[in-house]
């Protein structure tokens, strides 16, 4: 529903970007690191019923149990109100970060970034690597991503996506300055 509403709104609100950024933008807006900020703004985790253990280990405020939130609750007004009551609620709730992600001079995901970056000075696509430290209830990870022997950057994060996503935050500073240097 969440992903339905925002395509749609994107597609009718920017007719002639390109669809490479739509995808950006919206997958920026609908990612947990776009949803759970709003459904913290929300109190949402004080309303979710948790296991001990999730309580325990701060679990209202982990952002993916905030997120699933957000999209359970949006999910509960489509059942219950229509389309278009679900409709309204996902505009007023990200339509503000709709228009942020599309002013945004730099469209999209890191890793996306990257790719690209590199592909326009021809070197090699990226490549992660990824370990994790610590228990499961609180691992962390730590990437490196590199091209071709190259080690481009390191990055850490509470999941794999998030410290690969910090490495390629990390490999586009240092490949820019490269770039420029040039």
């Amino acid at each position: 529903m969440l992903g339905l509403v925002v395509t749609g709104e994107l597609y009718r609100a920017y007719p002639d970007m390109p669809e490479g950024d739509l995808a950006r933008i919206r997958a920026a807006v609908v990612s947990t690191e776009g949803l759970a900020p709003v459904a913290a703004d929300l109190g949402l985790g004080e309303a979710i019923l948790l296991g001990r253990g999730e309580d325990n280990s701060g679990g209202r405020s982990k952002p993916s149990i905030l997120a699933d939130a957000l999209e359970a609750l949006i999910g509960a007004v489509y059942l219950a109100g229509g389309l278009d009551r679900a409709r309204e609620l996902v505009l007023l709730l990200v339509g503000p970060s709709l228009e942020e992600a599309a002013s945004r001079p730099e469209l999209g995901d890191a890793k996306n970034r990257l790719q690209e970056l590199l592909a326009r000075l021809g070197r090699q696509a990226p490549a992660y690597r990824t370990v994790e430290h610590g228990p499961d209830h609180a691992k962390r990870f730590e990437a490196e991503v590199a091209s071709g022997a190259e080690l481009l950057g390191r990055g850490s994060g509470a999941s794999k996506k998030a410290a690969e996503r910090d490495a390629a935050v990390d490999a586009i500073a240092k490949v820019s300055s490269q770039a420029d240097g040039v």
